[in-house]
């Protein structure tokens, strides 16, 4: 898969989880990028802000361990950079 598939996927994960009511994240990565997700789209979509900060932190309640500062998850190249994050996945939901 190429990068651009790969944030694809991902965003239409963080999609389908902000619209879900008991969303769950399936690894780190998702509940990294969720938790971030949650922080970048709080203002603008409050509810699935908070479907996604849940799901990172059902995810971080059994794996505390593994929660990344924002830097980090740009530097693993699990998201571009905040704004994008908030302007595709604002697309996505609105």
């Amino acid at each position: 898969m190429t990068a651009r598939e790969v944030e694809a996927a991902l965003l239409t994960r963080c999609a389908a989880v902000a619209r879900s009511v008991a969303p769950e994240a399936q690894d780190q990565r998702e509940a990294n990028v969720f938790r971030v997700a949650a922080i970048v789209m709080q203002s603008r979509f409050p509810r699935e802000s908070g479907n996604l900060m849940a799901a990172s932190e059902t995810y971080f309640a059994t794996h505390p361990d593994e929660r990344l500062v924002s830097g980090e998850i740009v530097r693993n190249g699990w998201i571009t950079s905040l704004p994008r994050l908030r302007d595709m996945l604002s697309q996505r939901l609105s």
